[in-house]
């Protein structure tokens, strides 16, 4: 059997910026002195004239992006997620979400999978903190052909958008000809009538496995694949509650404030029903390599597999 590929979406998110600027003539790219980790280092090799680096001032990155925004450009302020959505919080929230001005923020080395920076740079609250930002699309892409999908998706929609992109290469889970990416509408991966698994980010790959053991064990479980958190695809999630009666979901983040709590929020609303959320449990990251941390806090398909039977058990 073949290995299967993988791809950081941050390296993802790079490439899309260089075809998107074959393309828009008003496309700028910024980033805070990190544009090789970022990727924005390949748009900048292709339209150096277009790229702006604005240094260690995430802040006063997010000040201009408004700034070209107003002018009628299409920015993209990019770093990584713990300086975009957390440093530059206040300047984000006013000086783009308020006037809601068309600037993207791409957000990379997200979540503890950013490994040995350790807990000061493993950014587990930036969806929770995007959430609370009228207007604010907030998108998390589950491979490399969606990660591209949600750059261009985001360069054509008019207002503030926020990318989440990652570190570690994850596996490409949707390279088949009817994939179809739709800002705020989930996709089924799986369909299943037991439960249902909602995951976003690294996260879609890892419960597909989770979905592969525990059909081995009867257990039918239906996968949704939600990479747009805000606004989010309420009637997919209440039609999958009423299905399945129980919803588990899974995110490499807090489970404070992000896809679980949007969860909870819709199907309290509108349909209760038991949610079990699996995330990083209201503490920080700590240094690592990538791979042992998502072990080690139970993001991993063997983690999430073992908590999914415990919930099912009690």
């Amino acid at each position: 059997m073949s290995e299967v590929k993988k791809i950081a979406t941050r390296e993802s998110y790079g490439n899309a910026l260089v075809e998107l600027g074959a393309k828009m003539d008003n496309l700028i790219v910024l980033d805070a002195d990190l544009a090789a980790a970022t990727k924005t280092g390949t748009f900048q090799k292709a339209y150096p004239d277009r790229h702006v680096d604005c240094g260690i001032a995430e802040c006063n990155m997010i000040g201009i992006a408004a700034g070209l925004a107003a002018t009628g450009k299409v920015p993209f302020a990019s770093s990584f997620a713990m300086f975009a959505a957390g440093r530059a919080f206040e300047q984000v929230r006013n000086t783009v979400g308020y006037p809601h001005l068309n600037v993207k923020i791409g957000a990379t080395h997200a979540g503890i999978s950013v490994g040995e920076d350790g807990a000061t740079h493993q950014c587990n609250e930036d969806i929770a903190l995007m959430r609370t930002i009228p207007g604010m699309v907030v998108l998390n892409p589950s491979d490399d052909i969606e990660a591209k999908a949600a750059v261009f998706a985001a360069a054509q929609y008019e207002g503030p958008v926020y990318l989440r992109f990652g570190r570690l290469a994850a596996p490409v889970i949707n390279d088949h000809p009817d994939y179809k990416f739709e800002m705020g509408k989930g996709i089924v991966l799986k369909e299943g009538k037991d439960l249902t698994i909602i995951a976003t980010g690294l996260m879609v790959a890892e419960s597909l496995e989770v979905a592969k053991k525990l059909e081995e064990e009867g257990i039918s479980a239906k996968v949704i694949n939600i990479h747009t958190i805000k606004p989010l695809d309420e009637e997919l999630i209440i039609a999958a509650a009423k299905e399945t009666g129980k919803v588990i979901t899974v995110e490499e983040h807090s489970i404070i404030g992000g896809l679980g709590s949007a969860v909870c929020d819709c199907l309290s609303a509108h349909h209760p029903t038991p949610v079990f959320k699996i995330g990083v449990n209201d503490t920080y990251g700590e240094s690592g390599p990538a791979v042992a941390l998502l072990h080690k806090y139970g993001l991993d398909a063997q983690g999430i597999y073992a908590k999914v039977k415990d919930y099912l058990n009690q």
